[in-house]
């Protein structure tokens, strides 16, 4: 099987789906085009054409889950969007049908060997595969894993919850509806079922294996880092969307809830990841998905991982 190993631990991707979502300028709001085609006086590199499509000006990004074993344990990091979901304001995940747990099959895993799920965050395209219909409702797709959920995050989209940000906060009430309807097919069976840890701060899964607060996208952000046999990486769920953030880092996404928070969590995890050589595992890069960083100029650059990496 192709595959990543850092020390002791084993790293398989699975990909749902690569290519591209929404306009270039619509998910990185704010930079010219010269920032994504590489022809800026910054001399940022060309992203085209694994992460930008020049012709239509498109983002071009991935939806994957990533398999960790580690310390004997099978461990998925993001669960993707889910089959047959109810997500009226995204075209893109409405009613979406994959085949996730084929391609988790042909990973060598099957559901009922997941030991723990870890959601980085609790948007709608990193939990829809916590849950799978049955007998006509949803239930934990994975029934002997702990799933290992952002208290902060839990608390902010627990429908619920009564919080200023339901009223008049900066979120509109479409982006708020179609939240509740993520926590109740993909959250609220798993609380329901008692497999979800509620944490905070920064949490040990194993010997190798630490969860750590990285707020700013959402409340709960999160990053899980791997150290083993000398080797590192943190996987920062969507810290970044696009390899264009990493020479542009005080550049957010339009995703992100807290702007100035968010840009001060991205700076942090890069300067960490470029001063001890953290592997940096997005959830969403295209290409090759992950990538050794280092300082250049007021951002970073990326060395591409060229390890092989299965994708389905």
């Amino acid at each position: 099987m192709e595959r990543i190993v850092l020390g002791d631990v084993e790293i398989i991707r699975v990909v749902e789906y690569q290519g591209p979502f929404v306009p270039a300028a619509r998910i990185v709001p704010g930079l010219a085009e010269s920032a994504w085609t590489g022809t800026g006086a910054d001399g940022a590199p060309a992203l085209a054409p694994e992460h930008y499509d020049p012709a239509s000006g498109a983002y071009i990004g991935a939806l994957q889950t990533w398999v960790v074993r580690s310390g004997g344990r099978t461990v998925l990091v993001d669960t993707g969007v889910g089959d047959g979901r109810e997500r009226p304001s995204t075209p893109m995940f409405h009613r979406r049908e994959g085949r996730f747990p084929e391609l988790l099959a042909a990973a060598g895993v099957r559901p009922q060997e997941v030991d723990v799920v870890v959601n980085t965050h609790l948007h709608a395209d990193h939990v829809g595969w916590n849950t799978t219909k049955e007998d006509g409702g949803w239930v934990p797709m994975f029934p002997n894993a702990e799933y290992f959920l952002p208290a902060a995050d839990l608390a902010f989209f627990d429908p619920a919850a009564k919080h200023a940000a339901r009223d008049g906060g900066a979120v509109d009430p479409e982006r708020w509806a179609e939240w509740d309807l993520v926590f109740e097919d993909s959250v609220a069976p798993v609380l329901a079922a008692g497999q979800a840890v509620e944490w905070s701060g920064s949490l040990r899964l194993d010997a190798a294996l630490v969860l750590e607060e990285a707020p700013g996208h959402t409340p709960g952000s999160s990053v899980l880092r791997v150290d083993s046999g000398g080797e590192r990486a943190v996987f920062v769920g969507d810290l970044m969307h696009s390899p264009v953030q990493l020479a542009h880092p005080s550049c957010n996404s339009c995703f992100c809830l807290d702007q100035a928070q968010a840009a001060a969590s991205r700076l942090r995890v890069l300067e960490r990841a470029a001063a001890d050589g953290e592997l940096v595992i997005p959830a969403h890069f295209a290409g090759s998905g992950a990538a050794r960083v280092r300082r250049a100029g007021a951002g970073f650059a990326a060395d591409w991982a060229r390890q092989p990496l299965y994708a389905g």
